[in-house]
């Protein structure tokens, strides 16, 4: 029998069960469904609400429930709806009419939200470990990698000569942003709404705090229709998801261009790749292909819960049911993402010969040209178009201006003398942007140290 029963004078139809019922998706909310009745029990005897012995009775018949379902011996079923009701459904069975009691002062509204609340606290936690894992392997390719020079490219072109460690620690500090976002989520959602009852609370002198205070939370709701009807916590989450994939997905792009025949830059073990059922010389970057695919999956939850919420009054609404579901599968797709991406990109092989060749082409030092005529006082746009014409005449010449010769240089600007050899020497136009955040040596070796501190703060 449904516990709303006595209001109804029909049974309820099969097909409208089976379709309001949650038990298949927030069935993995039971530890925290339990954990939050265990804590508003022990509130409800404190306050006399419940006597002492029916509290203890309550808390006890809860923990039995509790290591019964992670030994395999409870099976949830599809009548009792969601998961807050196939546990008191299962504590009454256990405990008799004093399991009854457990729902005193609280309602289905508040309960779910706690429940959600706080099992994100803990999904949070653990995707800020696997980014910690992953820069982790940043950090250790970068250190591996000071001296290994190679092109930076913008327009996917290429544009100017960096390292590869300057590059692990571009995106280093775009997870470094993420981890601030899901700490900042974390504190938004480091609030208990248990207590918010339907949307008004209740006129049981309940203890709030009590309850906060048991489950680790920060501080209480500060309104009770709020708490029921909030759910910008799970969109906040979704959104710092989406800007990790977004994120892993660039990243992703950089593998298999890099794994490319083209650029010939990085080789991935063979544990993380795949071939092909036709063609038997290929090597495919599949894992980072598929990190590049489930990003749009991600996006697709956040847009999800957004419409979702969009057009809501307050307080509860049915439709709020279907956070679950968008919520569970992006957070189960970034934590599979972070952690097979970090794995692949640790057991990757850099090409440090290919790069440095790279880096030998294309005219990457050309802005250093340019700079070393503007030492020797030339106005920069003046020294833009000499390199422009130096570079011109490379072409035409097949050369680089590096091959140049001293009267090649001379033929198009008299300023040139064998100081430029050095000055556009790839190794010096690494080493002299010595700019803070720059690719030189001293310039990333900073970059690693604030790294390594930060990850120790995490």
């Amino acid at each position: 029998m449904k516990l709303w029963a006595g209001r109804f004078q029909k049974e309820t139809d099969k097909k409208v069960n089976d379709f309001n019922s949650s038990i298949g998706f927030d069935a993995r909310l039971y530890r925290e469904d339990i954990e939050g009745s265990i804590a508003h029990a022990t509130m409800l005897g404190e306050v006399g609400i419940v006597t002492a012995e029916e509290a203890k009775q309550i808390v006890e018949g809860l923990q039995g429930i509790l290591a019964d379902i992670e030994s395999g011996k409870v099976e949830f079923t599809v009548d009792a709806e969601d998961i807050h009701m196939n546990i008191e459904t299962l504590l009454t069975e256990r405990i008799g009419d004093t399991g009854k009691k457990l729902h005193t002062a609280r309602s289905r509204n508040d309960q779910i939200a706690l429940d959600m609340r706080s099992h994100l606290k803990k999904e949070v936690g653990e995707v800020i470990a696997l980014i910690k894992k992953l820069e982790g392997v940043l950090y250790d390719k970068a250190q591996e990698n000071m001296e290994t020079i190679m092109p930076g490219y913008t327009h996917l072109q290429r544009a100017q000569p960096t390292t590869f460690a300057h590059y692990m620690m571009a995106y280093a500090q775009m997870f470094r942003r993420d981890v601030g976002r899901l700490q900042d989520t974390y504190k938004r959602m480091d609030e208990m709404p248990l207590g918010s009852g339907a949307l008004a609370t209740s006129t049981f002198p309940i203890d709030r705090q009590s309850v906060a205070k048991q489950l680790g939370y920060a501080r209480v709701t500060e309104n009770s229709m709020d708490s029921v009807a909030d759910r910008d916590f799970v969109i906040e989450f979704a959104s710092a998801l989406s800007i990790i994939m977004m994120h892993l997905s660039r990243f992703s792009e950089e593998v298999i261009l890099w794994c490319s025949n083209e650029f010939q830059f990085l080789d991935l073990d063979d544990a993380y790749s795949t071939g092909s059922s036709i063609m038997p010389q290929k090597k495919n970057p599949d894992v980072a292909e598929l990190v590049r695919g489930k990003t749009g999956r991600v996006y697709g939850s956040l847009m999800t819960l957004l419409t979702m919420m969009k057009g809501l009054p307050l307080a509860y609404n049915k439709d709020m049911q279907e956070d679950k579901e968008a919520i569970f599968d992006a957070v189960d797709t970034v934590k599979l993402c972070l952690d097979v991406f970090a794995d692949m990109f640790k057991t990757a092989t850099v090409k440090q010969y290919n790069m440095r060749k790279a880096a030998s082409g294309g005219f990457i030092n050309a802005t250093d040209c340019a700079d070393y005529l503007v030492r020797k006082g030339i106005p920069f746009r003046d020294a833009y178009k000499i390199v422009g014409k130096l570079i011109s005449y490379c072409i035409e010449h097949d050369e680089y201006l590096e091959t140049l010769t001293l009267k090649d240089f001379c033929s198009i600007c008299s300023e040139f003398d064998a100081s430029v050899y050095d000055a556009i020497a790839l190794r010096t136009c690494v080493n002299e942007r010595k700019v803070e955040g720059g690719p030189s040596h001293d310039s990333v070796t900073k970059q690693m140290e604030s790294l390594k501190k930060f990850l120790k703060t995490i």
